[in-house]
Parts: structure tokens; sequence; C-alpha cells
């Protein structure tokens, strides 16, 4: 067995997912790209092989249970251990108050942002689980704290009220201490990572912070040493109120 580490970032193709692919690359891991589209994931994995990294491509849409199957099988055939899982995909449809939130577009962000998370782990964790050091990262977000969103005069408290996004985020905070409760007698580090308000295709590039910076926290805690912490949400400054 290869002693390189190996990493999987899904929704890598740009934006925040592309820099956790890319901070990963530079320490030394293999990083799979996972895309949902396969030409642009290509050209994404391309710009950073030109740097120099080692970058697989991956093709997988997560809320979609026979991609999910075939990219585990895949990956399953090319590499003998997973060490990292990022689940960084996510969906957002945008600012609309929450009475007028359809069900359907609801519906379609909880596929991504927490069934996508919930499929792609346990399809990955038969690899995962041959790692001697195992680390799984749940891309969340502020605007899924209970504590925030409680708080009527939190800063954009009013103006980020996203009824599907915002819950998407909170279930995907309870996802990440589940499987950190149950994996954490495998050596698992399982936490909840917040980028910040970073300027994405998800918020029309209005965030103050850059897709390096926001990408960070995930690199960080996809590279945890044993003694590092789990069942945790955190972001650059530590930890996020749950």
């Amino acid at each position: 067995m290869t002693n390189k580490r190996t990493a999987l970032v899904t929704g890598a193709n740009k934006g925040i997912g592309l820099e956790i692919a890319r901070g990963l690359g530079r320490l030394d891991y293999t990083v799979w790209l996972g895309s949902r589209d396969q030409r642009r994931g290509e050209a994404a994995a391309d710009i950073l092989r030109d740097e120099g990294l080692d970058i697989r491509l991956l093709t997988i849409d997560v809320a979609d249970d026979v991609s999910v199957g075939a990219a585990a099988e895949a990956l399953a055939g090319a590499t003998e251990k997973l060490d990292v899982l990022v689940n960084n995909s996510g969906i957002s449809t945008g600012w609309v108050a929450p009475s007028d939130d359809r069900i359907s577009d609801v519906r379609a962000i909880y596929d991504v942002n927490v069934f996508g998370a919930i499929r792609a782990t346990q399809a990955f964790l038969p690899l995962l689980k041959v790692s001697a050091a195992p680390r799984i990262v749940m891309m969340s977000s502020s605007l899924g704290s209970l504590a925030w969103a409680s708080d009527f005069d939190a800063p954009m408290a009013h103006e980020a009220n996203l009824l599907g996004y915002n819950s998407s985020k909170s279930a995907l905070n309870a996802v990440t201490v589940a499987f950190a409760k149950e994996l954490a007698p495998l050596g698992f580090k399982v936490n909840a990572a917040c980028p910040g308000y970073t300027a994405t295709d998800l918020n029309q590039h209005t965030g103050p912070r850059t897709a390096e910076q926001g990408a960070a926290i995930a690199v960080r805690l996809a590279s945890l040493a044993d003694d590092g912490p789990t069942g945790g949400f955190y972001d650059d400054a530590g930890v996020v109120a749950w």
C-alpha cells in the first residue's frame, strides 16, 4: 500500500472546492477532484496539474445514487485507500423569503447539501476505513448555526434568513456529529467547516473573503493530527457556536 495520502473533494471544479483541492495538493496529497460535469472537472484538474500537483478527476453527482455508487466503485478500482473526504458540494436557490420558498427548491437543496454528504460519506467509508488516519470534512456555514439564527440582532440575521439553505446547513451540522460519534472509535476525525462569507457563485460573488481564504479551514481540518478534535464546527478563529 502506498504511503502517500489521498483525498477526495466533491464539487471541486470551481470556487472553494477548487481551492481545497489546491491546498491539499500543495500538502502532497493525491487529490481526486470531484465534479458533476466531466468537461469542467477536467479543465479544473488541468489547471492544478499545471501547478505540479497530483490531481485526478472523479465524475460524481452527489445528488444521484447511481453516480455516487459508480464513483465509489471507480475510486476503489484506482486506489487502495482514501485518507480524506471533503463533502464540499452545495447549492442554494437564492435569497427568497421563507414564506415564498418552494418545497421543490428546498428539497433540491437538501438533496445536495444534506443527503449528498450522507450518500458520499456512506459510499466512501470502506476506503476511508483502510486509512490509518481518516478525516471527513463537511463544508457548513455560520448560517446553519442555531445560536446565530436565534439572535434577531445578529449581523445579517434578517437579510440572510434563507429557509432552505440555512436549515440544510443546520442539518449538516447534526449529520457531522452523528458520524463523528459512530466513527471516533475507528480513529476518524469528522468535523464541520465554516468558510466565512466567501465570494462564490452561491452569493453572486458578494462575499468579502476569497475562495482561498474560505478553503483554509477545510484544509486544516482535513490534515488534522491524531490528537486533533472531532465532532466540532470550526472557522478560522476557532469553534463556531452550534
